[in-house]
């Protein structure tokens, strides 16, 4: 065991080197933090409020929305509070709490995006057989078992975690409590936990990268053998969103894991951190809703359900109004 003072809390460095930049950087930030929310949000809103979108590709859609809003509320936070606040402290235990959700929501998205991968493929490879498998209760175990597992992993690891003093570097040089600088700051034995991250690591990432890239070779297969253009271009535009985001997800993933340590610089892997934590929150539902003919159709109806609602309003307010001058 290494001698210091235990550590009570954590300095997170954020972004130092853009001084000066604090303010508009914050702004910026605050505004895509708020576009997530309100994009994710309306996904869920959508599909629950259309029958036609009741289906298991939308709620599993649901799911990485509501995902995905949690995801960047456990990180953006305090993110932007390193923009205003000289010294950012976060208590030991409140760290150790944020690191425990981020890693959590980022494993059970791995689990989200093969479970639609899956979905995509049973659509389009078994079109006969599809709604005979893929059943509500079927989505409902494949959603549930995603949270679960991605809860579990991740839930065991920190309970071995929490039970480390900590007494080393109290300084992590990043904009939210990653699990590498907190291992170093312990002061007992992590060999067992940083043996439990590989496994975990190994287990996720390539297993899952596996299954998806399997599904997406199946289902390409199979869009090439349809013999029309018209026939092929409408089975590939059902999955083409679930591969813009799992291209975008994945590959900031192996960028900051596959790269060579020799060669690799921490402030890159922060500008990559951005860009899953909350670059990629912010553009799904845009990907998903732009090349999405029905959840564009579902959109336009629900606007044009608020317009007639708040018209009849109106109207009811004016009447009102009359009514008043004339008494």
């Amino acid at each position: 065991m290494r001698n210091g003072t235990a550590i009570t809390e954590f300095i997170l460095l954020g972004f130092p080197g853009v001084q000066g930049l604090q303010i508009p950087i914050f702004t910026v930030v605050f505004f895509i933090y708020i576009l997530t929310l309100a994009g994710n949000g309306l996904i869920i809103v959508i599909v629950w409020a259309e029958p036609k979108l009741q289906i298991p590709m939308y709620f599993f859609l649901c799911n990485l929305s509501f995902l995905e809003i949690w995801y960047t509320t456990t990180v953006i936070p305090k993110l932007l509070e390193t923009f205003v606040v000289a010294r950012t402290a976060i208590c030991t235990r409140c760290c150790l709490l944020q690191s425990f959700f981020h890693f959590f929501l980022g494993t059970t998205e791995f689990f989200i995006l093969t479970v639609m991968s899956f979905d995509r493929y049973l659509a389009i490879c078994k079109p006969l057989r599809y709604p005979t498998i893929m059943t509500s209760n079927l989505c409902l175990q494949l959603a549930l078992s995603s949270w679960v597992v991605g809860f579990t992993i991740v839930f065991c690891q920190m309970m071995l975690l929490i039970q480390l003093p900590f007494c080393g570097n109290n300084v992590i040089n990043h904009f939210y409590c990653d699990v590498g600088p907190i291992l170093k700051a312990a002061c007992g034995d992590t060999s067992i936990l940083e043996l439990l991250g590989l496994l975990a690591t190994l287990l996720v990432i390539p297993g899952s990268l596996l299954f998806t890239m399997i599904s997406y070779a199946s289902i390409l297969s199979t869009i090439l053998q349809i013999p029309s253009a018209p026939g092929r271009q409408k089975a590939f535009s059902t999955c083409a969103s679930h591969l813009t985001v799992v291209s975008l997800f994945y590959g900031a993933v192996l960028f900051m894991y596959l790269r060579p340590t020799a060669h690799s610089s921490f402030k890159i892997n922060k500008v990559v951190s951005v860009l899953n934590t909350i670059l990629t929150p912010l553009l799904n539902p845009f990907i998903y809703t732009i090349r999405n003919k029905e959840v564009k159709e579902a959109l336009r109806k629900a606007m044009a359900l608020a317009k007639t609602r708040h018209a009849e309003l109106n109207m009811q307010h004016t009447k009102i109004k009359l009514m008043q001058i004339q008494n």
